[in-house]
This record gives C-alpha cells, structure tokens and sequence, in this order.
C-alpha cells in the first residue's frame, strides 16, 4: 500500500467541494493525489470550483496529520485501506463511475471472488421473506457464492447470518466507520463475519451512522456484486434505491413476488412489473442467468485464417475472449483496453461473423 499516495488521497477527500466525481476528475488528470498537491498556487487557483479550498489545504497540517493518525490506527488494527488507484481495490466496484476513491476494509480477500450476490430487503421482514432469504442463502452455498448485505434489521441481517450458519462467507457494507458497528444489537454476527467475511466502508473513522450515508452506502452494496436480490421491499425505501443503482451499474437485479396489496411485496411486484428486475422462483433463476450453470469448457479453437477479416479492435476483444471463459463485457473492456462503446459494437459484428456467442447474463464466449 503507498500510505503517501493514500494520505494525500484522504486529504483530498475532506476538502469541502470535493465529492467523488470530482476527486476522480483531478486524479485523473494529474495522474495522483500527491501531485495535485504539489500543484503550484496558480495551477491550482485556476481550478475555479475547488482551488481556493486546495490551496488552504496544502498548508493545513492538520488535515495531514489526522489522516496520517487513522492510517496508522488502521494497521495496527488490520485495516485494510484500499484506494481505487490500487490493483487490490475491488475490481467490479472500480467499474462504477461513482464508486468511493477510498475503502477501508475487515477480513478476509474476498472482494474480488469470482461469484459475489448482494442481498437486500426490508427491515421489517416478515417470517416468510427471512425463511426466503434462509433459502435462497443454502441453495447459493453450493456455488461458493460471497454473500454482501448492509447489516441491517430485517433482511439484510438474515442474509448474512444464513451466509455464517451454511459456512458461506459474507460481507456487511456499513454507513458508517469500522471503528464501530450500528445497529449495537448486530455485533456478535459482525464479530462472526470477519471471521469467514468481512466488514466494509468508505467512511473515515468517527463516522456515525447518519442518514444520508446510508443512500451512498448502497451504492457500494450494488457495485460489489454480480447480481442483487431484492426480498421483500416497501415501495420507496433502500433497497429500491440499491435495485435501481445496480440497473444503473447494467448488473442483474433479481426480485422475489409477493401478495398483492402486501405492502412488503409492493416494491418487488412493481421491479417485475416495470422490467428493472427478474422475476426470482428458485437460485436455477439466478444461476441461469449469470451463466453458473453452463459447463467449464475451453473455448473451440478459432482458425487463424478468422484473423485476417477481422479488425484490430476484433483481433483484440478475441483475443481476450480466447484467454477467459464467460467473460462480461466490462471484464473484456478492461482487459483488451478499449473503451466500452467500441467493445459493444465490436462485438456485435462478431457475433454476426459467427465466431462469438452472447451468454445469459451479459457474458461473452468464442464460438
């Protein structure tokens, strides 16, 4: 970890002006935290929005100090304090515009497991969703599947303890800093979580619980996973906004129907009933889709003479797609390094031309 190039980071986060979207801007365009700070004044004065509050807080000691004190903390703690500039930051996560510049993580490196389902539901769960969600959990057991939930009543609680009783790991995603667990009466399962799990934020220590973290913290339950499952869900609440963030991530959402008139059942039916989410019978619905079920096979071998019809663009995204097996469309942007609007089209040509087949769940294979 380069505690240097994070403590500038975390500096940068506590500048007033600065959220997400414009630290992302500035990294990107001087290329690390650190170096915005070594902006002379000018530069920086002509970054009319933020400049002025950068400029105060190259000089406040303060500010570096406190950030330094946490990173400290941090590692005598077995903290983890993953910075999307690191290749260990969670890779489906980084592929989200608004995703944290910043995560402190507690656990095991789970993060980035080739299958993770996130779990979402009312707080006021009634008997039959958590006997759903128990279900769903053990059924998911055989995948190796890494449960995410947000540690909350209700729901949320009950995906993670039917994760540790069916010995499957399980990530809680907090509003709130890991020097604390909210709500208190959910320490215990947080204590088993880390044990098999972990627990995860992107706020600082001494972060309470307030309410408009826990919109932000959704965003993160969202971006870790393949898929969300919504059980049980009044028709405004958290886990509507998770399902429409993850639609907005293009990740699959999957929800459970439930009685007419039931107001827990209400912001499911109205998911299914709208087209933002897929009507969930059984895990064979997930499964499918996602594309778990269909047998490891290596790819057919592709005739070298293919190769010479095809662009450079298409040579690339074949190539990837000749090393993967079952790759998503994000994985095959990242790994040929091309941007997402050309690897759409691109291989739309190719599954013309016959040597690329599209699989359930937004998946890529050779032919």
């Amino acid at each position: 970890m380069d505690y240097e190039e994070i403590q500038y980071q975390m500096v940068l986060l506590e500048i007033e002006g600065i959220g997400v979207t414009i630290a992302r801007q500035l990294l990107e365009h001087f290329g690390s935290a650190k170096e915005i700070f070594n902006q002379p004044n000018n530069v920086l004065h002509s970054l009319k929005t933020v400049g002025p509050q950068l400029i105060s807080a190259k000089s406040d000691n303060g500010l570096f100090m406190d950030a330094e004190k946490e990173l400290t903390y941090c590692e005598r703690n077995n903290i983890q304090v993953l910075s999307i500039s690191n290749d260990n930051y969670p890779k489906r996560l980084k592929q989200c515009s608004d995703a944290p510049i910043i995560i402190y993580y507690k656990g095991n490196e789970l993060l980035n497991n080739p299958k993770v389902i996130s779990i979402v539901g009312t707080r006021a769960a009634t008997a039959y969703g958590k006997e759903i969600c128990s279900s769903i959990v053990k059924e998911l057991s055989v995948h190796n599947a890494v449960i995410i939930s947000g540690l909350a009543y209700g729901i949320d609680v009950q995906a993670h303890s039917a994760s540790i009783n069916n010995s499957l790991p399980t990530i809680g995603v907090l509003a709130h800093g890991l020097d604390r667990i909210y709500p208190k009466e959910h320490a215990a399962i947080a204590n088993k979580m880390m044990e098999e799990g972990g627990l995860l934020t992107e706020n600082r220590l001494g972060t309470t619980p307030e309410r408009r973290n826990f919109p932000k913290r959704n965003r993160i339950v969202a971006g870790l996973s393949d898929a969300t499952i919504v059980i049980e869900s009044a028709i405004r609440g958290g886990s509507m906004i998770t399902a429409n963030i993850a639609n907005n991530y293009n990740r699959d959402v999957f929800a459970i129907p439930g009685r007419i008139g039931n107001k827990q059942s209400e912001g499911c039916n109205h998911l299914i009933k709208i087209n933002k989410a897929h009507l969930l019978q059984s895990t064979k619905d997930i499964t499918y889709l996602l594309g778990w079920d269909l047998k490891m096979k290596k790819p057919k071998p592709v005739q070298r003479q293919i190769f010479i019809d095809l662009n450079p663009e298409e040579k690339s995204i074949m190539k990837t797609l000749l090393n993967e097996t079952n790759i998503s469309i994000d994985e095959i942007a990242i790994k040929a390094n091309l941007p997402m609007s050309i690897v759409s089209t691109q291989l739309l040509l190719l599954e013309f031309k016959g040597v690329v087949k599209q699989l359930p769940g937004k998946k890529y294979k050779v032919v």
